[in-house]
């Protein structure tokens, strides 16, 4: 005998997600096993010996229970020391530790978020900023980049304008690997100073930019009541699967942000604070040689484009590039399918990113040398026959 059908229904707003375009790209290679994927953002370099180590012995001296819901002081108070060589300033009790950036943002957001309320985010930005405030049923719009993925600032004064409540920056960017310039950063503060609105500045890459000089609107101590600064060791220290970022902005947002942080997870996972710790210390050499890696990669990658005849703007930080395929007449889905299925490489399309992402396709670069060349090499091929 059959049992009655269930009436339940899922949570509307989480079934309107879909799964992110990055994931699924990188879920088709599995098709193809001779391709090369370029789709994620893993660094290719091993977890700094140190940062290993002293996980190892947090393990051995018993240190995996769990830790204060805002995370072990120690580390707290080193993000805290690392952050003024930054020029922004939070002390230990403005900073909560977060099961990776990813976790950083929900809580941040769940935390800010009514429903209906209005978030600003870049028209190509990373996925999870659209998806987390459906899923909270709040109303995401678009602020334009320019043609160099500078910020438009004309059309983010209008996002304002119309009733956001939360303005996402995102620097060094993914996809675009831009930076924030010192112009944009003191418009960007004008700006936040004349009006009602809270920034979520995230700068998980902040460790991977190109240039001398960083910028940055937590740099502002006049308007830092209205910044939450998110970043996190996932591609500071290659350690992506150990999940582990942070949330730093005054105590009003902090004691909120820590009631979704407690009851999602309780506490970061303990043992890879220690390790962070210890990077934080004694590893800062070990991520400004990946960075300068990263650098020379950069420096191939966009020259061996530009020789193909791609539209591609240099990025200054991150490990990612966003050439244009425009000219190819083809949606960046179908670009990069058929460059899946005939040319055996793998990116992700730009719309995966958002609307203004359609007509491009993101590269990245955080892999080897030799996986670069190969995969290069197989781009000018295909391109060739198009």
């Amino acid at each position: 005998m059959l049992g009655k059908e269930l009436s339940f229904k899922m949570n509307k707003s989480v079934e309107a997600i879909e799964i992110s375009g990055i994931r699924k790209f990188f879920n088709k290679v599995s098709k193809y096993p001779n391709a090369i994927s370029l789709t994620l953002g893993q660094p290719d370099f091993d977890v700094p010996s140190r940062v290993k180590n002293a996980i190892i012995k947090a393990v051995e001296d018993g240190k995996s229970k769990y830790t204060a819901n805002a995370g072990i002081v120690e580390l707290r108070e080193e993000i805290s020391k690392f952050l003024r060589t930054l020029d922004i300033n939070y002390d230990k009790d403005e900073i909560m530790i977060t099961v990776g950036g990813s976790e950083a943002l929900f809580s941040v957001l769940m935390g800010l978020l009514n429903k209906g309320d209005k978030v600003l985010v870049p028209s190509i930005g990373y996925p999870a900023y659209e998806s987390i405030t459906k899923m909270l049923e709040g109303e995401t719009v678009v602020y334009n980049l320019n043609d160099d993925f500078t910020i438009n600032i004309d059309s983010l004064e209008e996002g304002i304008k119309n009733g956001a409540k939360v303005l996402i920056l995102s620097y060094p960017s993914n996809p675009t690997g831009a930076l924030l310039s010192k112009e944009d950063r003191d418009s960007l503060h004008k700006i936040i100073k004349e009006n009602d609105v809270t920034v979520i500045t995230d700068e998980i890459y902040s460790s991977l930019c190109f240039e001398d000089d960083y910028y940055s609107v937590a740099q502002y101590n006049d308007i830092k009541d209205k910044i939450i600064y998110v970043s996190g060791f996932s591609k500071m220290f290659s350690m992506t699967g150990l999940r582990l970022g942070y949330v730093a902005c005054n105590k009003k947002f902090l004691n909120e942000f820590i009631k979704v942080h407690q009851y999602g997870v309780s506490c970061a996972p303990s043992i890879v604070q220690w390790g962070a710790l210890e990077g934080l210390k004694y590893c800062l050499d070990d991520v400004e040689n990946m960075k300068n890696s990263f650098k020379e990669r950069m420096e191939y990658v966009y020259f061996e484009l530009v020789k193909m005849g791609f539209d591609v703007v240099k990025p200054k930080g991150a490990f990612y590039i966003l050439p244009s395929i425009k000219k190819f007449n083809m949606t960046s889905e179908e670009f990069c399918d058929k460059l899946l299925s005939e040319g055996g490489v793998a990116c992700v399309p730009g719309s995966a990113f958002g609307n203004g992402g359609e007509g491009y396709i993101r590269i990245s670069y955080c892999y080897s040398k030799e996986s670069l060349e190969k995969a290069l090499k197989a781009i000018k091929q295909f391109v060739d026959t198009l």
